[in-house]
């Protein structure tokens, strides 16, 4: 599993994210030194999602019919060009429509890194190694936002710009030196003959897919609102969470994966579940930093163990040249469930508090129990010529 190409592509990954990771929590704030209002600010964040998620289907199929390398440089060229743009926008449009095509390309990038990972590990170990490759962003996502926040208040948003493009650029450079032997065969090709519509749709691959959306709201309803959750617990600092939930991501990645590859996605995905409510509940209680630690573990743990293995899953369950498609749906329907979470949780947030919005998220949880236990029944009842495993055999 430990090739050079492996560890290149990984390494290549830590950058491409912390450069992307840095502009997040920057952008916004970027948005109202331009003279933009905060409905702007909001606009920056949400529209790179959007363009993202357009884009990956598109990216998916051809991963699967033009192959992993020419694909990999184009996005993280399109990324390169513009955040290079970011340093030349002078107005909020001129921002919007960059972030806009910056969506592009990352939604191109990132679909493609989580394939060509895909290729390079042995099927035998890829619960596994998806978790170790998954640990660059998560790396990322602890560090990027710490670092974008000190260099544009400590140096200005030109220095910040710059050193996201500098992450990039060394990004791309790691990536094409990595060996384009992992590509389609060559019966990739036959699929041009499908209809378009079909090529875009992996359906081996919607069943993790939208147990990952379902995660994914959860999420969203962490990332979009745990600071105002914070200012109305009387909470001084919440970052204590985002370091503490990255810690843990990071510690349980190193094992999940193996358990996955061993025993199958039920002894993950079952107790990931449990952990994670119980820490969404911790976070409904929390009322001080100290709070905050236990609850950042257990949901940590829970979300750092599911996540990879879903994905994992979604790949054993997808034949070789459908890879590209079946990461594209997988990433679609997470950053899907993230909206959704923001936007149906702010809503229960308005009427409750955030702190009874947290314990809402549970039915989240609990409807990826109910549709993950219907699933193991009828595999139980039925045979199945899926590639992946249950609880101790192959379906």
């Amino acid at each position: 599993m430990w090739t050079s190409d492996f560890i290149l592509l990984t390494i290549s990954s830590f950058f491409l994210f912390l450069g992307f990771q840095m502009l997040t929590p920057t952008l916004p704030v970027y948005a109202t030194k331009l003279g933009g209002s905060a409905a702007d600010a909001g606009l920056v964040v949400a529209v790179i999602t959007l363009s993202a998620l357009i884009i990956r289907p598109f990216s998916g199929v051809a991963l699967d019919m033009l192959g992993r390398r020419v694909i990999m440089l184009a996005g993280n060229a399109i990324c390169l060009v513009f955040i290079g743009g970011y340093l030349l926008a002078g107005s909020v449009i001129i921002l919007l429509l960059v972030r806009l095509f910056h969506g592009v390309g990352w939604g191109i990038s990132s679909t493609t890194y989580g394939t060509m990972a895909s290729d390079l590990v042995p099927m035998k170990r890829r619960g596994e190694g998806l978790g170790y490759f998954g640990l660059a962003s998560t790396l990322s996502m602890a560090l990027g936002p710490m670092l974008g926040i000190h260099l544009s208040n400590k140096y200005g948003f030109t220095m910040l710009f710059t050193v996201s493009l500098t992450a990039t650029l060394l990004a791309a450079i790691l990536a094409q030196c990595v060996s384009s032997r992992n590509l389609p065969d060559p019966s990739a090709q036959k699929k041009l003959a499908e209809p378009f519509v079909t090529r875009l749709f992996e359906r081996s691959a919607l069943l993790p897919a939208c147990l990952a959306l379902l995660l994914a709201i959860t999420y969203g309803g962490i990332v979009s609102f745990i600071t105002l959750f914070g200012q109305e617990q009387g909470i001084a600092n919440v970052g204590w969470f985002f370091l503490v939930n990255a810690l843990s991501m990071l510690a349980v990645r190193t094992f999940a994966g193996k358990v996955f590859d061993k025993k199958g996605h039920v002894w993950i995905l079952v107790p990931g579940v449990f952990i994670s409510a119980v820490g969404l509940l911790l976070l409904s209680t929390a009322t001080s930093s100290a709070g905050l630690i236990p609850a950042a573990i257990c949901y940590g743990s829970g979300f750092g163990a599911i996540h990879p293995s879903l994905q994992a899953w979604a790949v054993n369950r997808t034949a070789q040249n459908r890879r590209g498609a079946a990461n594209a749906l997988f990433f679609s329907a997470f950053d899907m469930g993230i909206g959704i979470g923001a936007v149906i949780l702010g809503a229960l947030a308005e009427v409750t508090h955030y702190a009874v919005m947290y314990r809402y998220a549970c039915v989240a949880l609990a409807l990826f129990l109910a549709v993950y236990v219907i699933y193991l029944r009828k595999a139980a009842n039925a045979p199945s010529n899926d590639t992946d495993k249950t609880m101790n055999s192959h379906m």
